[in-house]
């Protein structure tokens, strides 16, 4: 049997709070009204919910699953409210932007703030995420569009280039490789390297350059990021590879950057929707990005024709 908003509504609170009575708060309805209706919901879905035992409710197993379903629901009524409060304040509209770290320390809030510039009334929401849940927001509607140095294969999503950067070694100030104008692979292996998980994009292109100059990349340190990487060799610990787009986003007094011999390019992507699309504020919003990104001399990349509308 299918469950209506209110019986849902419930069902949400209870889980949330654990409690009749908490739920009775969060709901402004009284207690005897919240029982039975959860009542009436079990007897819907032909199964129980709550486990009740001295006096204090259990989820079930079942009840669990369920809550991570009605969850996704809360989180589409929660961009349905703001949206319609983004109306009734009479915005221009909302883009939703997510990013990877590498660009979004420092590149999306560049383009962020040189957008809000021209398009004041335009709200704008913006997170950098790991690469499974910034694909996830696309697919799932959340994001207008996303931006990743990491390549992106999805039959419902697109991609195309937005800019260029390399792969390069990072090191202290004073450190004996400062001295040097390009670097090799056999330049790097004295020094305590920083670097990836074998398993991750990061970790495979370090490995592969090592592999290519007939050495081993051995980690002294272990990070999740490129970013994790900057703070090590800042506070002294190494040197790493890391992307330039990264590295753009510490202070040029604070880092050593050299180019190394044989590093692959690495390419900041715009991924939005395949089939549908993109928005008037997002195609305008790329446009700022491009122009930032050959402003700060990433290597341009040619722009692909929008969807028609």
């Amino acid at each position: 049997m299918s469950l209506n908003l209110r019986q849902i509504e419930v069902f949400r609170a209870v889980m949330i709070t654990g409690s009749i009575s908490g739920a009775s708060q969060l709901l402004f309805v009284s207690q005897p009204a919240i029982s039975r209706l959860l009542s009436h919901t079990e007897t819907r879905v032909g199964f129980g919910l709550f486990e009740r035992i001295k006096g204090r409710l259990y989820a079930t197993p079942e009840a669990k699953k369920l809550f991570r379903e009605v969850e996704h629901v809360y989180a589409g009524v929660q961009r349905v409210n703001e949206l319609a409060r983004d109306l009734q304040e009479n915005r221009e509209g909302i883009l939703n932007i997510v990013s990877s770290p590498s660009v979004g320390q420092m590149v999306i809030p560049q383009a962020v703030t040189a957008f809000r510039e021209r398009h004041a009334n335009v709200k704008v929401t913006f997170q950098y995420l790991g690469y499974t849940p910034l694909i996830e927001r696309v697919l799932n509607h959340q994001a207008d569009i996303a931006v990743t140095i990491l390549p992106v294969a999805h039959p419902n999503l697109e991609m195309a280039p937005l800019g260029s950067g390399r792969l390069v070694c990072i090191c202290p100030y004073n450190h004996p490789l400062s001295r040097r104008a390009t670097l090799s692979v056999a330049d790097l292996m004295p020094y305590p390297l920083i670097s990836y998980d074998r398993g991750t994009p990061f970790g495979q292109m370090v490995n592969e350059l090592f592999e290519a100059a007939g050495e081993t990349a051995r980690a002294a340190i272990e990070v999740g990021s490129p970013q994790n990487a900057c703070s090590l060799v800042q506070a002294g610990a190494g040197i790493a590879l890391v992307d330039e787009f990264s590295v753009r986003s510490w202070p040029a007094s604070q880092l050593v950057v050299r180019p190394v011999h044989g590093t692959p390019t690495l390419h900041a992507n715009l991924v939005h929707l395949r089939f549908e699309p993109m928005s008037q504020l997002a195609q305008t919003f790329v446009k700022v990005l491009r122009e930032l990104m050959k402003t700060q001399g990433f290597e341009s990349a040619p722009l692909a024709p929008p969807m028609a509308a």
